[in-house]
């Protein structure tokens, strides 16, 4: 989904492979889409911010992994 300026100056929507004229759509549809916008980036920002732990958590095990080189485990 994705509304588009064309070069006739009309906001269209790209949406299920079919395009939509945002100008002749009703209030409701327009927050619709507004909301849809909305969702899809803050998923976006969501799956960012995972892939951003997800590498400070790889750092963090490779650093124990390092230090614990120097600490003798137990013995069960």
């Amino acid at each position: 989904m994705s509304p588009t300026p064309s070069k006739d100056r009309r906001a269209v929507l790209n949406f299920e492979g079919k395009r939509y004229n945002l100008n002749d759509m009703s209030d409701e549809l327009k927050r619709l889409v507004r909301g849809l916008q909305t969702a899809e980036s803050q998923l976006k920002h969501a799956q960012d911010q995972l892939r951003v732990v997800a590498v400070g958590r790889q750092v963090l095990a490779s650093q124990l992994k390092r230090k614990l080189t120097e600490v003798a485990p137990c013995e069960d």
